[in-house]
């Protein structure tokens, strides 16, 4: 075991140079100040790193984990450095040790050890604490919400014969990507509570993370291809296939997701360390993965163009929609609640809801605070708002369960003691053709621009 004394105090100020609060994860770029250098510690950590370049002998180079600087070090040998005595605005107790493992092949290990370093003092937490937690409830919240109503949905869409059609078999394939997108953000919180997790099933979770969520997006954009074929190209449903679908769907991802992670691996950092007074985040600590990199734009790039392209076809819509519309004669008061209705119903389907929260007020005020809580509800919830308006509000599917419900009803009767009298009773009721095709809200706006009803 090494008690390491570098030619600075790794473990003094935490105060950064610049408004921390606006920073992703608030780690990334924290700054200490030196009092015989005007430079940060991971500057000088980076100049030491350099003059060291000469060395021959096996050893653990000198490198800096966001918050501490680690000195070079022998192999097979533990380093300890004082904990920090303040970071992120949290007091620490700067007696106890922070320490790090230097392998016997000369390489530092993944995962540094700041359980000693305990938090002083009885101060309220930073102001930018209930900005990052307080949307982190929001969305895990939201996320389960959703989850549940997206694998219900799913379930009724997928087992009625009645509702298998492409129109539908696209809303499937778009609520399974909300379903594996939620459940691993929600896997990933999870497991950044534990002590520690393998950097393999770091990658592996986020890679595959990062896959659905790119998915997500582009089955959005597969949603907006089919209306606008169907609204604006009057297409018939028998010349749209739903293989190109998928390979639009569920192909195009893996090219930019693959990408990124063939990429990643040249830009990562040594280690990244994030520790919080109350909630140590471990699995951040261990997995460079999770951190934000430039490199990330490989995958947002392509979902930008997403949006922005759905956008171009949510305008083309309502322009034709608006259209006809007008050349009908209904009344103006009733034409306006007709395309209302109808953007109201396209904006979650085209993710639309992304660009209106993409940007907010600058942080650190009330109006950051109130955005970053308004933002968590309308994303965490999308998937429960598109499976209500495309499944269990949807007039198709209702009818549906409602057929089978009275169905299912008549049958029981029937096995009863003089239940054919009351089933045969219940057949006054309305019943569904084998002919019978409801529209869906989808197909309804298509028809509105033949000045059918919209639902």
């Amino acid at each position: 075991m090494l008690e390491s004394t570098p030619f600075w105090n790794a473990g003094g100020s935490g105060s950064g140079s610049g408004d921390l609060s606006q920073l992703p994860f608030a780690d990334s770029m924290l700054l200490v100040a030196s009092a015989e250098v005007n430079a940060s510690v991971e500057e000088l950590c980076l100049l030491q790193r350099t003059a060291e370049e000469l060395l021959t002998d096996l050893a653990c180079p000198t490198f800096f984990d966001s918050v501490s600087c680690w000195p070079r070090t022998p192999p097979a040998t533990l380093a300890i450095l004082p904990c920090m005595t303040e970071f992120k605005g949290v007091q620490y107790d700067s007696t106890q040790n922070a320490s790090r493992y230097c392998n016997i092949n000369g390489t530092w290990d993944n995962y540094t050890n700041y359980d000693e370093c305990q938090h002083v003092g009885t101060s309220a937490l930073p102001e930018f604490e209930l900005h990052i937690e307080l949307p982190t409830i929001v969305y895990f919240v939201g996320y389960s919400i959703s989850l549940a109503a997206l694998v219900l949905a799913v379930t009724v869409l997928v087992n009625f014969k009645d509702l298998r059609c492409l129109r539908n078999t696209i809303h499937i394939n778009l609520f399974l990507t909300y379903i594996m997108s939620s459940s691993l953000w929600m896997l990933i919180l999870s497991l950044q509570m534990t002590t520690k997790t393998e950097i393999v099933d770091c990658i592996f979770l986020v890679t595959l993370f990062h896959y659905f969520s790119t998915t997500n997006f582009f089955w959005m954009l597969v949603e907006g291809l089919y209306l606008y074929m169907l609204v604006v190209q009057t297409f018939s449903g028998d010349n749209l296939r739903f293989r190109k679908y998928a390979i639009i769907g569920w192909g195009g991802p893996v090219i930019f997701v693959g990408a990124w992670a063939l990429t990643r691996p040249f830009y990562l950092t040594e280690a990244t360390i994030t520790p919080t007074a109350e909630h140590p985040n471990k699995l951040e600590i261990e997995c460079s993965w999770m951190r934000e990199s430039h490199i990330d734009w490989i995958i947002q790039g392509p979902t930008c163009t997403v949006l922005v392209i759905n956008l171009i076809f949510l305008l083309r819509i309502m322009w034709v929609l608006i259209t006809k519309l007008r050349s009908a004669n209904t009344l103006e008061t009733r034409q306006y609640r007709k395309a209302s209705k109808a953007l109201l119903v396209l904006i979650p389907l085209l993710g639309i809801t992304y660009l209106i929260v993409i940007y907010g007020p600058e942080e650190g005020g009330v109006g950051s605070h109130i955005f970053a809580v308004t933002r968590a509800i309308l994303l965490s919830t999308q998937g429960f708002v598109v499976s209500l308006l495309y499944c269990f509000l949807n007039s198709e599917v209702r009818q549906t369960l409602r057929h089978h419900f009275y169905r299912w009803r008549d049958e029981r009767n029937i096995l009863r003691p003089g239940g054919a009298s009351k089933a045969a009773n219940n057949h006054r009721r309305p019943t569904i053709s084998k002919d019978y095709s409801p529209r869906s809200r989808t197909e309804s706006i298509r028809v509105t621009t033949t000045s059918a009803p919209l639902i």
